[in-house]
């Protein structure tokens, strides 16, 4: 089934106008929806807004946006009044500048969307496509609709154009916001953990191995319930505390695990020998015992 436009818009750089059509790049089914129904007779609920001060229903008619600028302070805008700040939709993509196509952190990215050549585009998209490949460079740009101005990526990939709307620079956290403690890494770890690495590498991510195995629980489980039959409950399996494991005896231990089923390694990519260990660093595990329930109720409560 042929993919359907979404929009058509020009982008431009310089003096060039490409005609393109915009199309979605992904379809959104990640889960299985449920609607909320009354218990005792299951008819579907109705969502309502009550008046916080009042205890009333307000209807639709009686609603205004607000924004709290203090505790409980709001200032109020009308809906001409918010439609006059929107950004005024002018159907083209302009760029701005072209960085390198590694430059750009995914932790930016957005929506995708395919652009695909309009009437009279084929020739100027295809230029722009090459050139991009041929220099390693993508597009960075502006782009303005339903009501909003987005900043995005134009990048060339085998067969045609991405358009990547990306997050603004506050709309992204720092990892330095995590608080990670620094600690040490002994060359014989990082021999066993490059050795592991090596036995389950693969030529390249294919997304068709990876399949939702929740959704289609759940689906099995929805059409169970059509059918008439019953959901068997599993028992509840009591928490018990983390087992700390000696790092070095958990890499052999992952190694000799995956030592049967090695995945196919990068070309090229050679594995590295097995870390030699002295007597003195092989170790034997060590556990830690399991902290009692209460104790991790109370931390979890602070």
């Amino acid at each position: 089934m042929a993919a359907r436009a979404l929009a058509s818009v020009t982008v431009t750089f310089g003096m060039v106008s490409i005609p393109v059509k915009l199309y979605a790049a992904t379809q959104a089914q990640a889960g299985v929806s449920f609607n909320l129904l009354h218990a005792g007779c299951g008819s579907r609920l109705k969502q309502q807004y009550l008046c916080a001060r009042e205890g009333v229903v307000v209807e639709r008619t009686d609603m205004v946006k607000g924004y709290e600028f203090a505790k409980d302070q709001y200032v109020t805008f009308t809906a001409e009044e918010l439609k006059e700040l929107e950004e005024k939709g002018t159907q083209t993509i302009e760029i701005s500048e072209f960085v390198p196509a590694d430059s750009i952190d995914p932790i930016y990215y957005d929506k995708a969307y395919f652009l695909g050549p309009d009437k009279g585009g084929a020739k100027p998209y295809a230029l722009l496509a090459e050139s991009m490949r041929q220099t390693g460079q993508t597009a960075v740009g502006r782009y303005a609709a339903r009501g909003k101005q987005y900043i995005i990526q134009l990048r060339a990939i085998p067969g045609g154009l991405v358009m990547q709307q990306l997050l603004y620079a506050p709309e992204v956290r720092t990892i330095a916001d995590v608080g990670i403690e620094t600690a040490p890494v002994r060359d014989t770890e990082l021999a066993l953990a490059k050795q592991l690495i090596g036995q389950i590498s693969s030529a390249g991510f294919d997304p068709a191995q990876y399949e939702d195995d929740v959704r289609k629980r759940i689906e099995a489980a929805v059409q169970k319930k059509v059918d008439g039959e019953q959901i068997a409950i599993s028992p509840s399996v009591p928490e018990t505390g983390a087992q700390v494991i000696d790092l070095m005896e958990a890499l052999r231990a992952s190694l000799e695990k995956t030592s049967g089923k090695r995945a196919p390694a990068k070309a090229g990519a050679a594995s590295p020998a097995p870390a030699e260990l002295t007597p003195a660093q092989r170790k034997p595990p060590r556990k830690v015992a399991a902290e009692p329930a209460d104790t991790r109720r109370k931390v979890a409560k602070r």
